[in-house]
């Protein structure tokens, strides 16, 4: 299921259930305005602000922690509703990056911590390497420059390059170039971290 903006907004400002997707719309809020176009912005960038973040992050839940984040960001900013997909997917894409920068300390620990435990079952060892490669190739992505890091995520979410072009105010024809550089930077990043066998 969705999960609502419950928890960020006050309680008395959540509105009725609507949809037949049972989202908990935002309703009005005795804490502060809510812009009136959140409804339909929300219903209908949801699903790819989450798809963007995961995209960067790996996770859906911790995806949706940040879509309530760029959501939230949203209602408070002045970004037309017509302009709103491109925003939210930037600010998805930032906050999921800066998630991922912070959180690599908290990765760390808790990788000693699952070391600790009991060991693996031995038909559990190829998700274990995907797990692993998927980490390696998020800490890659976290150390590219942002705005490529960010490229490279939209254009893998299934934005087109005149979508990525006006989400990053960019020609249309540099987005394609600035994929490739960070595509190969990226490349360059495995390569440079990958453990000698």
């Amino acid at each position: 299921m969705v999960p609502a903006l419950a928890g960020t907004f006050p309680p008395a400002a959540l509105g009725r259930v609507g949809g037949r997707d049972g989202l908990a719309v935002p309703g009005p809020s005795v804490h502060g305005a809510v812009r009136p176009d959140l409804d339909a912005v929300f219903r209908r960038d949801y699903q790819r602000v989450v798809g963007v973040a995961a995209r960067v992050l790996g996770s859906r839940d911790s995806a949706e922690d940040v879509a309530q984040e760029v959501f939230l960001a949203f209602n408070r900013s002045a970004v037309p509703a017509g302009e709103a997909a491109g925003w939210l997917s930037v600010a998805a894409a930032h906050t999921a990056l800066n998630l991922l920068r912070s959180g690599r300390r908290r990765s760390a620990r808790e990788e000693i911590a699952a070391a600790a435990g009991p060991p693996e079952a031995p038909d559990v060892a190829d998700d274990v390497v995907t797990l692993d490669e998927r980490r390696t190739v998020r800490a890659a992505l976290a150390r590219l420059p942002r705005k490529q890091a960010v490229a490279l995520v939209l254009r893998h979410s299934g934005l087109s390059y005149a979508d990525v072009a006006a989400a990053l105010d960019m020609s249309p024809g540099s987005v394609g170039t600035t994929v490739r550089r960070a595509e190969s930077a990226l490349r360059k990043e495995l390569n440079r971290h990958a453990s000698p066998h």
